[in-house]
């Protein structure tokens, strides 16, 4: 068995971690949502994130590597963010879905970046690509959750 070269460990762990805010970012936003279709949205995507999380835990400890065991001290801070937003904006369920398309697009973007500046085995380089395509998927239906707000 191989192991990841420490760049590629810790790109990985980056985009886990960002992995583990979104998902603790997507519950924060159903808790908080008014429309159903948002909260049930919201509640998809913590769940889709948590696995994502697992597969990638998995894979990262396929190579015999560590894994991170939390998220960041900036995903805590968006999270507050967006309980401030939620609190204090009149068009709460709008804001928090502006903020999961900014944040959607953000983790697009790190997954490509990952793929594209590193050397990565096949099973991850599929698993990322699968992982970046569902969220790339969904930015079009968070933009149309947006038409009906």
């Amino acid at each position: 068995m191989s192991t990841y070269s420490e760049e590629v460990q810790t790109k990985l762990n980056n985009i886990l971690e960002k992995t583990y805010d979104a998902e603790k970012g997507f519950k924060k936003a159903a808790e908080h949502a008014k429309s159903t279709d948002l909260k049930t949205f919201f509640k998809r995507k913590a769940d889709e994130r948590y696995t994502f999380g697992h597969d990638l835990k998995s894979e990262i400890v396929r190579y015999g590597q560590d894994f991170e065991k939390g998220g960041s001290a900036t995903g805590a801070m968006h999270r507050g963010w967006m309980d401030v937003k939620a609190w204090f904006s009149a068009d709460n369920d709008e804001s928090m879905l502006e903020e999961a398309i900014t944040g959607e697009k953000a983790a697009v973007e790190e997954y490509k970046a990952v793929l594209n500046e590193v050397t990565l085995p096949t099973t991850t380089t599929t698993l990322l690509t699968q992982q970046m395509n569902k969220i790339s998927t969904d930015l079009n239906s968070i933009k149309r959750l947006e038409d009906v707000l």
